[in-house]
This record gives C-alpha cells, structure tokens and sequence, in this order.
C-alpha cells in the first residue's frame, strides 16, 4: 500500500495555491523527482523520460546546481519543471526563519540563471516546513509542494518490489508521485513500469511553474 502521512492529509486542507499535495486534474499524473541534479544518475533518468515521452518536475538543491549547471540545463530544455530543494537540504526543523529564507532565496537566484522565474515552487527538504515559513509564503503568495503519492524509491529494497508495488498500486489521476534522482532506483524502476503504466492510458506532465 502507498503511504500518505497524516500530516499531508492535513496539508491538503490548506489552499492549493499556498500548499499543493496533489492536482484536481482527471487525467494527468505528475513524476517529481528530488535531491538533484546528479551527475551519475540524473541524464539516464532524463533518457528514460525522453524515451516515452513524458515530462517531469525536479526539486533541484542549490548546491547541486552550482557544481552542474549543465544538467540543469539540460532538464530545462527538455521541457521539465524545475523547483526549489533548498541550497543545502539541511533539514528546515532546526533551522530558524532568517536561515531558511536564505536556503530558499539563494537557490531561486540560482534557478532563475536557467528558467528566468523570479521564484519557484518550493518542496521542504526532508517534507518539514514551520508555521513561520508557511506564513511567509502565504504572504508572498508562495507555492510550496509536496506529494500525493510516496514511491518509496529511498528504501533499501530490491527493484523487483519496488516495481511490483508501482505496477500492483499505481498512482491515479491528479497524484503528485515522489521519486529521486540521486540514486538509479527511480530509473531502473520506471524503466519497467512507464512502457505499462502508459499502455494502460495514463498520462504525465511536468507541475506548471510559478508564474514570473
């Protein structure tokens, strides 16, 4: 079965233009990938997607962006969504709101070198996000996003369960599906399970960006 923490049931009480855990929408579903951009792991899982067609959402972490630039650009080329991981991925739980705000603030200066967006959708690292961080979205009319749908791609388990699980339980229209790309998990798996999960009709696309 595919977790939903309890907190995210709680999230999705809140506007969708503040915290968005997954889409309304009837036909799409939405790959996002975190932890990025790899340079080992990354380009295949952009070849895989490439392949068959479908786009993505990659939660790029500032420090990362620095040290591969051409990655990023490459994902932003092929027509995927690039969102904000924060500069570190420290988790935000210790940190207080001056220093969050910088992990935030630093990574858009970074992202907007590839997509010109002032700012972009934001995914917490490690999923924490306070009550202060939240307000402060709320009043810069902010997106934060998380997921509807937890591949489970970080646990140490064989592939062969993992895409047992995707196929056997996979996400349904509108779900907002965690996956990473620092490691080749999530593309061993969607290797195996895009070519079925699109022959059964499913559709992907990449989350819209914040608008500039």
């Amino acid at each position: 079965m595919i977790r939903r923490p309890k907190k995210h049931e709680l999230l999705a009480l809140l506007p969708e233009t503040l915290v968005l855990t997954r889409t309304r929408d009837t036909a799409l579903r939405y790959l996002s990938f975190d932890d990025g951009p790899d340079p080992e792991h990354t380009p295949p899982l952009l070849d895989t997607l490439a392949r068959h067609g479908v786009k993505a959402s990659f939660f790029l972490v500032g420090e990362k962006i620095e040290a591969h630039p051409e990655i990023v650009e490459r994902i932003v080329a092929e027509g995927h969504m690039v969102g904000n991981h924060s500069y570190s991925h420290w988790s935000f739980r210790n940190m207080d709101i001056t220093h969050q705000l910088d992990e935030v603030y630093r990574t858009d200066a970074l992202l907007r070198r590839f997509d010109d967006r002032p700012h972009h959708r934001m995914r917490p690292p490690h999923g924490y996000v306070g009550a202060r961080l939240l307000m402060h979205f709320a009043t810069q009319r902010r997106s934060l996003v998380y997921w509807s749908y937890d591949s489970l791609d970080y646990q140490e388990q064989p592939i062969e369960m993992l895409v047992t699980r995707l196929l056997d339980a996979p996400p349904a229209p509108g779900d907002i599906v965690l996956m990473h790309d620092d490691s080749g998990k999530a593309t061993a798996a969607l290797d195996i399970v895009l070519p079925q999960w699109l022959a059964r009709g499913m559709r992907f696309a990449a989350l819209p960006g914040n608008a500039p």
